[in-house]
């Protein structure tokens, strides 16, 4: 069963990557798209093969994918923002649901940005559900999907254009291996590359930790502008 399931996977790609790779730039673009919102694409064999066949104009897929993914994302973003809190609070329990929505409200931008950063397996849908359910704002939604596409597609590019197309591969096998090592290396370039980002939420946080507290008796969901 396993092997059908790799020779499907195999077959599965290939297909992928002999429709979209004659279409240049604008297939990374409509990968993206799809890939986030809708049906799974192997994104980064197909950013690998980009980026290696073109080296000069690498960067171009790489911000393209990246757009295409804000975009596509607006799908399951949207649900989320429709009426989504019963839906996820049927899939996990009151303390994780919490715990998330802590999260999207402290530093909002960070928790959409690394998970998009994140190769698979990362449950990278349920974040975004997360965060159409919680109100993120779409601006700030699009450019974290945006910025956490960028680093990812961008240093699989580098990779592949500096030790050739394998190394996906061994990147992928490295993330489901060493989990915390990988986290902790993608953490560290989003924080350099975020650093404003957490400088400008600084005091935003704290005010609503002050807010918080003082309102304890109030529903902690609030509505907020769209945009």
């Amino acid at each position: 069963m396993s092997g059908f399931l790799a020779k499907w996977i195999a077959r599965y790609k290939g297909f992928v990557l002999g429709v979209l790779g004659p279409l240049g730039f604008w297939g990374a673009g409509l990968a993206g798209l799809v890939d986030s919102g809708t049906i799974p694409i192997p994104m980064d064999p197909l950013i690998a093969t980009y980026a290696w066949n073109d080296h000069r104009h690498a960067w171009l897929y790489v911000v393209m994918a990246a757009a295409g993914s804000a975009v596509g994302g607006l799908v399951p973003f949207l649900l989320g923002r429709a009426g989504g809190e019963l839906f996820l609070l049927r899939r996990i329990d009151r303390t994780r649901y919490e715990a998330m929505m802590a999260r999207f409200e402290k530093q909002e931008f960070l928790a959409m940005a690394i998970p998009s950063a994140l190769p698979p397996p990362t449950p990278w849908k349920a974040f975004v559900f997360g965060a159409g359910v919680f109100e993120m704002k779409i601006w700030q939604f699009m450019l974290a999907v945006f910025t956490g596409r960028a680093v990812r597609f961008g240093v699989e590019a580098v990779l592949t254009i500096k030790y050739g197309p394998e190394i996906i591969n061994v990147v992928g096998d490295l993330f489901k291996h060493h989990l915390m090592m990988t986290l902790v290396v993608v953490a560290v370039l989003l924080g350099l590359l975020l650093f404003w980002v957490i400088r400008k939420h600084y005091t935003k946080s704290s005010a609503d930790v002050h807010e918080d507290a003082a309102d304890e008796s109030e529903p902690r969901r609030r509505k907020r502008p769209w945009l």
